[in-house]
């Protein structure tokens, strides 16, 4: 079975990232915000060295429990630090505790985090390959960043649109391709 170019094919748990969850739609709310803290944590870094470590961050984050990552002190701060099962980058780490508390004043505001996405793409999902921004990404990032987040540059929540399914970018060689209308609903 052909997979999509950067799936590493040695990598089962990659394989299985990419056959089972990548692109495929899920907008619950503790899954959009787990994927939005590991993606922050990818800047530099390859989606792969994060997704083996994702079991370890959901460990770590108290699994990805919203309220309690709002309220993570310096202790817990220097807890995540020493962690070696994890990506330690102080600055990352504050982001996904500063990140965290926006995250939940838009879910405050809209009622969900789809709701809000959702004022971006009109509920669409978007069909495209070979691209690592567009306007939607541009859009969502300076907005998120208007908003006081951190490490959610374009380039960075392109990538989050397509692990969430928003945008579906499976290549033209990979089995899991399909073309459909760019105005499709959801």
């Amino acid at each position: 079975m052909q997979r999509c170019r950067w799936c590493n094919l040695k990598n089962k748990l990659y394989v299985k990232y990419h056959d089972e969850e990548w692109c495929k739609p899920n907008f619950d709310d503790k899954y959009l915000y787990e994927m939005l803290i590991l993606e922050s944590f990818q800047a530099g870094l390859s989606w792969e060295c994060v997704l083996n470590k994702r079991e370890n961050f959901k460990i770590a984050y108290d699994n990805f429990d919203i309220n309690k990552v709002c309220l993570y002190d310096e202790n817990k701060i220097n807890e995540l630090l020493s962690n070696k099962e994890i990506i330690r980058n102080k600055l990352k780490i504050k982001a996904s505790i500063n990140n965290s508390i926006i995250y939940k004043k838009i879910i405050n505001e809209y009622g969900s985090f789809y709701n809000y996405l959702k004022t971006f793409t009109n509920g669409k999902i978007l069909y495209e390959i070979d691209k690592t921004t567009n306007d939607l990404s541009d859009n969502i990032s300076k907005d998120l960043q208007k908003r006081g987040m951190k490490f959610v540059g374009s380039t960075i929540i392109y990538s989050y649109l397509q692990a969430i399914g928003i945008i579906y970018s499976h290549e033209k060689d990979c089995y899991l391709f399909k073309e459909v209308d760019i105005n499709a609903e959801r």
